[in-house]
């Protein structure tokens, strides 16, 4: 089959009188025939290339989807008088959403079974799902299309109608007020920013709503939600690095807003509330790590704010959960995530116990105050998901529910962990990776590795258990995950010092990471692959700029690589919020830094690994046409014969196939690209 060409026209881009020739910028027309006919030409051409390999998709698919349990149910989880459960059903794809009335032992009731919703549609998911506080109404939200715009309905749950209450255009985020008549919800601009909360009315038009507030600042974005007390309802405005929360008593809608700490640049706050007092997260005062303060509910301002847990210079505070005899934190240090509990009327502490070199825990969902019992989850990259209890008091763990790994064939002790350290080009810092590996694969320069990277927003990537990778790890693969900067697994200076003007330290480490991996026979040059999405997709896209022969291949998911394009045009959603992030290129120093390591502008004509680009038609994050030009021009100017396929999913966005298992056809034909390349198919 004809590798497919994409037609070349000239357009020009100035801006502080430098110009850009872009001859793939008419791709941005999603409405344009020729881009649909481009889109599916590259899909065709992805299935030819990738025909050989069909029945080991088909191997792989089936392989990843026996190892879930397919009539799976959460962990159940006590609520203002219900336990609520979501569940799936065997040969169904999407959630049933259900509660029993006080005991686990009375009949369910079907709140909203997702498997009826999405008859006959190409894409469906469910944004949120909220019961009333007198339990008698709910209100759900769904999406369509791909574009996380989310639709809220209502239905009555004791005589189970759809109410013709209809809300389009939100975040599908509704939190009702406590006179169970009222909901807050939030719309989004055409950017499909997040910028206005509403108030709506049961039984009204939504035409009719009240706007309660609007965000004007195109870098900020807002979020409403009720405290763990349920006594007040928040509207939380935030950029990248502010944030603003105000406040009313969830029982009076009709109150005045009151502030908490007006906006101030560089200041980062989150609230909690426990009896009289507000609990905060916070950088107030140079706290780069964060600290916790706590100031009384009738002055709430900064000026009061009186110190809880201090700041520490080598701790990340990432949360913390309240309860009426304890205060739990959850902390990072060196990498590692850790859970402290201290006991509020002694001030003794201690920490919970873990034991793997690299894993992942985090507080999970309690929502109760009165418990000595704390929710947990804990994973490791060997270890299955697990939902814990732990006694606060007693000092005991219950295991509640473990992730199952179905199929036959998984045994914990076949797979290794490890964590080591590459040292940095600049001499000052140690980039951690994480690895894992089957116990019978041997390290050395014939030794397949997929590495994958992220490093950015302060997101970190934690080390934690895949079904799915499984079967790479059983073909032969170790699978590392560089903990590069921009993400905040070192803190949040790791995070500060791979942004704006210092994003390349981010491409840099990757870069060592690979090399330190190489250097320690882990892998060699020609068995080395990389794999990121996103924002990862835009370090993938930088490093091979860079170091183009570094990896035999890529799998780019969704990559966001015409950063100066993108970051220029305030229409395209994000791109407001994030200048505090990449920069604003419209002042030149921005402008010229970006450039520099924007993938698509740094195309030249070289060879490059081989290739797999996804997109999905619908992408709200980044575009579809950001890979569909980065590929065009990567096939116009690379001088290699290297497999270089792109596919777009047409009915999906940013976060792929809607359904439990549909996705995972996504990451068998990933796999099996990789596995081609390794000539295991």
């Amino acid at each position: 089959m004809n590798i497919p060409k994409a037609k070349k026209t000239e357009k020009i881009l100035e801006t502080h009188g430098d110009k850009r020739i872009d001859h793939y910028f008419w791709m941005n027309e999603r409405e344009n025939p020729e881009v649909i006919q481009y889109l599916e030409a590259e899909n065709a051409y992805c299935d030819a290339v990738m025909k050989d390999t069909e029945e080991l998709q088909e191997k792989l698919f089936h392989e990843m989807k026996a190892r879930y349990k397919e009539d799976d149910e959460s962990l159940p989880y006590f609520f203002n008088g219900y336990w609520y459960i979501v569940r799936f059903e065997i040969g169904k794809e999407y959630p049933v959403f259900s509660r029993k009335f006080q005991s686990l032992e009375n009949i369910e009731e079907i709140l909203l079974d997702v498997n009826i919703l999405a008859e006959g549609k190409s894409f469906f998911e469910v944004g949120s799902v909220a019961v009333s506080p007198d339990n008698k109404m709910m209100s759900f939200s769904t999406d369509e299309i791909g574009r996380r715009i989310y639709s809220i309905q209502f239905k009555n749950l004791v005589t189970g109608e759809i109410y013709q209450d209809h809300i389009p255009n939100t975040t599908g985020k509704a939190v009702w007020a406590n006179d169970n008549e009222h909901v807050f919800y939030i719309r989004k601009d055409d950017s499909l920013r997040a910028f206005q909360v509403y108030m709506h009315q049961l039984g009204t038009d939504s035409s009719q709503d009240l706007l309660v507030f609007h965000e004007k600042d195109e870098t900020f974005d807002v979020n409403v939600f009720k405290t763990k007390s349920l006594e007040y309802i928040f509207i939380a405005s935030s950029s990248t690095i502010s944030d603003e929360h105000q406040f009313i008593p969830a029982n009076n809608v009709m109150a005045p807003w009151r502030m908490v700490q007006p906006r101030i640049d560089d200041l980062e706050y989150a609230v909690e509330h426990y009896q009289d007092e507000f609990y905060i997260i916070t950088n107030a005062d140079d706290a780069t790590n964060f600290k916790i303060v706590k100031t009384k509910v009738e002055n709430p301002g900064m000026e009061n704010w009186v110190d809880v847990i201090s700041h520490r210079e080598e701790t990340l505070l990432e949360g913390f959960e309240i309860f009426n005899n304890y205060f739990v934190i959850e902390e990072r240090t060196e990498g590692l995530l850790y859970i402290k509990i201290i006991d509020n009327h002694t001030g003794v502490s201690h920490y919970l116990d873990f034991s793997d070199p690299t894993y992942t825990a985090y507080i999970g969902l309690n929502l109760e105050f009165d418990t000595q019992k704390l929710r947990f989850g804990y994973t490791s990259l060997t270890k299955p998901n697990s939902t814990l209890e732990y006694d606060m008091k007693e000092k005991t763990t219950t295991v509640l529910k473990q992730q199952e790994v179905l199929g036959g064939g998984f045994v914990q002790e076949d797979y290794v962990s490890e964590r080591i350290w590459a040292p940095s080009r600049d001499g000052k810092n140690r980039i951690p990776i994480s690895l894992v590996y089957h116990k019978n694969t041997n390290k050395s320069a014939e030794t397949p590795l997929l590495l994958y990277g992220y490093g950015s927003y302060g997101h970190t990537v934690d080390a934690s258990f895949s079904n799915v990778r499984l079967s790479i790890l059983d073909r032969g693969f170790i699978y590392a995950i560089a903990h590069i900067r921009g993400g905040e697994y070192l803190g949040r200076e790791w995070y500060e010092d791979g942004k704006m003007l210092n994003k390349k330290n981010t491409f840099y480490d990757f870069i060592d990471a690979g090399k330190y991996l190489i250097s320690e026979n882990y892998t060699s040059e020609k068995h080395l692959y990389a794999m990121g999405g996103s924002a990862g997709g835009l370090l993938l896209g930088a490093v091979i700029n860079e170091e183009p022969g570094l990896f035999n291949g890529i799998v780019a998911q969704v990559p966001f690589v015409d950063v100066v394009t993108t970051m220029l045009d305030e229409t395209i959603p994000l791109t407001t919020g994030e200048f505090d992030e990449w920069g604003n290129p419209k002042n030149k120093k921005y402008y010229d830094y970006m450039k520099s390591y924007s993938p698509y502008d740094n195309i030249t004509a070289k060879n490059y690994p081989h290739m797999l680009i996804t997109t999905g038609l619908h992408d709200s994050q980044v575009q579809y046409w950001e890979p569909a030009k980065w590929t065009a021009k990567l096939r116009e100017l690379k001088t290699d014969s290297n497999i270089l396929v792109f596919k777009t999913d047409m009915s999906s966005g940013h976060g792929g196939a809607s359904g439990r298992f549909e996705s995972l056809k996504e990451d068998a034909l990933e796999y099996a690209f990789l596995l081609k390349l390794e000539e295991k198919i």
